[in-house]
């Protein structure tokens, strides 16, 4: 078992090194054997697919797997660690954050701040795009989105220096047209849970049950503000969310014999960007940049296992041993092993931020924010004034 440094890493950056990987064995907390649920896509699916693993005999077997999370999913955990440990002062990252607090006192369910840790889109996201500065410029027509709208893989520095982990993640688009079009840069990071050799459980029936007992007997008639008179009407009381609903479902949860986690970090992706110090560019300059990004993507899957893997109701998966991280430096050799904690490569992340600010490559440093565009808060509003008017049919517990 090697230690890991930032000398390490950036030796490995400037070499041939392919990247960095995790593969862990997972189980549901329950133990072995016990029904987790995957997650839903379109039409309320599973995805599924097949899949040749080794048996402990050696034969090769093709057996059933189902996505339990995705890429996009595993991303957006890893960012929610990243800010986790934002809040707890462990790491410094630029930050955007869309402030609602002014225009909260207009909607139905507040609006917390949103960062580009929070928003889908990261540093192209629609709702930067409809947000403003103090002085009430937009944020797609500021200075700030004038430096990034000319970025792209050849001088990746304006992405860097606001939102470095656009870099990490992966992002296409420009400040104005944000999610779609502009500068495309690849995913570096990228992780998926998969179930193994699974069994589907095909259907699963149940009841909410009320614990009033709402009779379907007494009939109710809604009123325009919201109540509704008992004894006189059409509706039953579970058609406005009284009463025992039955529910069905198709996805009644899966078995497996395990899951398992597969995390990479590219450093062929990274070695694509470049960076420019002072309108400059160099080796180093690119070689700092591309180890700034991979010690964050580290931090990113180091920090996001460390809290856990609980990833929906009924689909808690905990680790069947100490997660160990490969390099993969030379074709044909043995990976070297490491095993990582927050504090080592937070550390690293840390040397390789001053390493990279040595040779005058800088990122923002104080939280930008922006508060939401008239139009952007009124559409909020209606959005939420148009939920309220759906009738929803109660939930199933």
């Amino acid at each position: 078992m090697s230690e890991f440094s930032f000398d390490e890493l950036k030796s490995a950056l400037s070499g041939m090194a392919a990247g960095f990987r995790s593969i862990t064995r997972l189980q549901p907390i329950g133990g072995p054997g016990s029904k987790i649920f995957p997650a839903t896509y379109s039409g309320g699916v599973y995805a599924t697919e097949k899949r040749r693993i080794t048996e402990p005999a050696g034969e090769e077997r093709v057996v059933d797997c189902i996505l339990i999370d995705s890429v996009q999913s595993q991303s957006n955990r890893a960012e929610e660690a990243l800010k986790h440990a934002i809040d707890r002062g462990r790491l410094s990252l630029p930050l955007i954050e869309v402030d609602f607090s002014s225009v909260n006192e207009k909607f139905r369910s507040p609006i917390p701040s949103l960062t580009t840790l929070d928003v889908p889109h990261r540093l192209a996201d629609a709702i930067l795009r409809d947000s403003e500065l103090a002085d009430g410029t937009r944020f797609s027509k500021s200075d700030y989105a004038k430096r990034w709208s000319r970025a792209n893989v050849w001088n990746a520095t304006p992405v860097y220096e606001l939102c470095p982990t656009a870099l990490v993640f992966g992002m296409w688009g420009s400040p104005e047209k944000p999610g779609g079009l502009g500068a495309k840069f690849e995913r570096a990071y990228v992780s998926e849970i998969v179930a193994v050799d699974i069994e589907k459980v095909e259907r699963r029936q149940g009841f909410r049950i009320d614990p009033i007992g709402s009779s379907k007997n007494v009939p109710l008639k809604e009123k325009a503000d919201g109540t509704y008179e008992v004894g006189n009407g059409k509706l039953r009381p579970s058609e406005l969310n009284h009463g025992n609903i039955p529910f069905e479902s198709g996805n009644g949860g899966i078995v497996c014999r395990y899951t398992e986690q597969t995390t990479v970090v590219s450093f062929g992706a990274l070695r694509k960007l470049r960076f420019t110090s002072d309108r400059s560019q160099s080796p180093e300059i690119n070689d700092a940049g591309r180890a700034v990004l991979a010690a964050l993507a580290l931090c990113a899957g180091v920090l996001a296992s460390e809290v856990n893997t609980s990833l929906r109701s009924g689909c808690q998966l905990v680790p069947t041993a100490d997660r160990e991280w490969e390099l993969l430096e030379v074709p044909g050799q043995t990976p070297r092993t490491f095993r990582l904690n927050s504090e080592r490569v937070l550390k690293v992340m840390k040397e390789a931020v001053q390493h990279a600010e040595s040779l005058g490559l800088h990122w923002m440093k104080e939280k930008l924010a922006l508060r939401p565009s008239k139009e952007l808060a009124e559409l909020v509003r209606q959005s939420q004034e148009a939920a309220a008017k759906e009738k929803g049919d109660g939930e199933a517990v």
